[in-house]
């Protein structure tokens, strides 16, 4: 009987332990999906996204195995005023190494870092997690005379990281937008002399297969973000909030930058909401909402007599709402190159001053001098455009060069009418040649019908 009770609690005694193993340890959560199912990317404008994204995964929903780097533990400290740069560097360059590691912002600190460069190539799976708030120096008179002042954050040859988390970046930009040299303080928008280089807030530069969701960035200085030479680009769930009057604070500016997607946003800032600059293709922007601002826009280009070819570009179900333009494309006079197979579609307009705007007259001084050669615009689809337009302008203008005129503009269900009163103003037409496939308001009575006598294929070739 006695050995019969021993061998029962040596028997209960392995059962707990093997119970406590299995269901005592961490839970094992699954690794981040860097990319949302397909049935979350493309929602129309009447489902926008929440103001707050909340999207992005926490820290705790990381794999646990994965080897977080801390900056507590490299030595920041996180009271927003001493200089943590040092204490970055050492964890990313300690993260770099490491396959799937996370460097960890953590949430309750406010942690103030100098322009600093995050270099790669790194191990496969980074992930940069900010949970707590990042902020550079306070204005141009705090920055270290020795650095530049053009750049913040610059991630430079990285190849697949991830960025996201629940916290904030922020640019601390107002001391800069009131340099004497910025366009809203001299008389009528004129400029007055004085150092003017500002910084754009998160530069990636030469990298790929790169993702950032889910995070909140306000008051750049100059760009939000602006990836340069980079490829395989997604972005979603990002808030970008900045004045209406902060000059240039563009919320995502791409350049020489292919197969990019920007997804389910909210930006409000003082320029474009989104800028493509030249040597772009194959770019799909869809749930966006934008305004106030200066809409999304494909350009400038051109500008200095530059070559700029830009293709592929798709801007759907999304909303712009008080803004100084709704989609646009802007060219310099003097410049070459091509911009074709442009998407505009389901998009609506809430009092936008130029709903659809193609300017190949584009001068933000007060003259520019009259040049013959242009980029070259062709194959642009505007379809299912619908909404409310500010009457200061007309709620179409088509303004294409006198020498290369645009060609095969597509129109079709495009209803704008004026917020305000009931005079429905007529489109502005110049050189434009295309076709209304359905019955426009206002109808576009000045767009050219065929094509014209002769076509600038030297432009369209170099950018083949």
């Amino acid at each position: 009987m006695e050995f019969t009770r021993f061998c029962f609690l040596v028997f209960s005694a392995f059962l707990l332990s093997y119970v406590c193993s299995v269901h005592g340890r961490p839970y094992d959560y699954p690794k981040v999906s860097r990319f949302r199912a397909l049935s979350q990317i493309s929602m129309p404008p009447s489902l926008s996204p929440s103001p707050a994204p909340e999207g992005a995964p926490k820290i705790d929903n990381v794999k646990n195995s994965a080897a977080i780097f801390n900056v507590l533990s490299y030595g920041a400290v996180g009271d927003g005023e001493t200089d943590d740069t040092q204490a970055f560097k050492m964890a990313w360059d300690a993260a770099c190494q490491v396959d799937s590691a996370i460097l960890l912002v953590p949430n309750h600190y406010s942690f103030m870092i100098q322009s600093t460069i995050f270099t790669g190539p790194c191990k496969s799976g980074l992930i940069f997690q900010v949970e707590g708030t990042i902020m550079p120096p306070d204005g141009p008179d705090s920055w270290p005379k020795s650095v530049s002042k053009k750049q913040w954050l610059v991630f430079y040859r990285i190849d697949g990281m991830l960025m996201q988390g629940g916290g904030l970046i922020d640019g601390k930009g107002e001391k800069w937008w009131n340099l004497p040299c910025k366009p809203h303080k001299g008389i009528n928008g004129t400029t007055l002399p004085g150092p003017c280089d500002s910084p754009v807030a998160i530069r990636f530069f030469m990298s790929s297969n790169l993702t950032v969701q889910g995070l909140k960035i306000k008051n750049s200085p100059l760009f939000h973000f602006r990836f340069d030479s980079c490829r395989d680009v997604h972005v979603d769930s990002l808030y970008i909030k900045a004045p209406s009057q902060s000059p240039n604070t563009d919320g995502i500016h791409i350049e020489n930058t292919n197969d990019v997607t920007i997804r389910n946003s909210i930006i409000s800032n003082g320029d474009d909401c989104i800028s493509i600059g030249a040597g772009c293709y194959n770019v799909d922007i869809r749930n966006m909402t934008c305004g106030p601002s200066h809409g999304i826009s494909i350009g400038s280009l051109g500008f200095r007599n530059s070559r700029a070819c830009v293709s592929n570009i798709t801007v759907a179900d999304s909303t712009i709402k008080h803004s100084d333009n709704g989609v646009r494309i802007k060219t310099w006079q003097g410049g070459f190159g091509a911009v074709s197979k442009v998407n505009f579609n389901n998009i609506r307009m809430e009092s936008v001053r130029n709903p659809i705007i193609l300017d190949q007259y584009y001068c933000n001084t007060k003259s520019c001098a009259n040049q013959t050669s242009a980029v070259y615009i062709s194959d642009v689809i505007y379809s299912n455009i619908k909404g409310t337009y500010d009457v200061r302008s007309p709620p179409m203008h088509l303004a294409c060069s006198n020498s290369v005129p645009c060609t095969n503009l597509t129109f079709l269900d495009v209803e704008l009418y004026p917020a305000q009163g009931q005079k429905i103003l007529e489109p502005f037409c110049w050189n434009a040649y295309g076709a209304l496939r359905t019955l426009t308001i206002p109808p576009v009575f000045c767009l050219l019908e065929g094509t014209p006598q002769s076509l600038p294929s030297n432009d369209v070739d170099q950018c083949l």
